[in-house]
């Protein structure tokens, strides 16, 4: 057997971590959906990031007062290039939160299933390609 099966491998394993990543997101909106506490909370400022190239993304930061009566202020796990139009600092907005651990919470109307959805279907697209690849490979030699 030939050593270039082996580069098959690298679709595999980045098809298995993409789809690793986005069922973890699928899952983690499901469950704020299912038990999650939906609190009015308010868009405090905007922390940004860069990505690899250079891109700038920012991160709306939500501050919001839980059933006990906690104050929370988390920034949110997605990024945007831009802002959209009810997400400037003072905005009010709805925050769904687990109430065992207030740092997990979605803000709606931002936190959207799309980039999950994408990282899963990649993922599915990439490992079961490589998979069938691989074992139409083995099974031909």
């Amino acid at each position: 057997m030939e050593r270039e099966w082996l580069f098959s491998l690298i679709p595999l394993a980045i098809g298995v971590v993409f789809l690793g990543f986005g069922v973890y997101g699928l899952r983690r909106a499901s469950a704020l959906r299912r038990t999650g506490v939906v609190a009015e909370g308010r868009i405090v400022r905007h922390d940004t990031s860069r990505g690899d190239e250079g891109a700038r993304y920012v991160h709306p930061v939500a501050a919001w007062t839980t059933r006990d009566g906690r104050a929370c202020e988390h920034a949110s796990r997605f990024g945007r290039g831009a802002v959209g139009g009810g997400f400037g600092v003072g905005s009010p907005v709805m925050v769904r939160y687990d109430p065992q651990d207030p740092r997990r919470f979605a803000i709606q109307g931002w936190d959207t299933r799309k980039a999950d959805l994408l990282f899963t279907v990649l993922g599915a697209v990439l490992t079961a390609g490589t998979s069938t690849v691989l074992l139409v490979r083995v099974l031909t030699l």
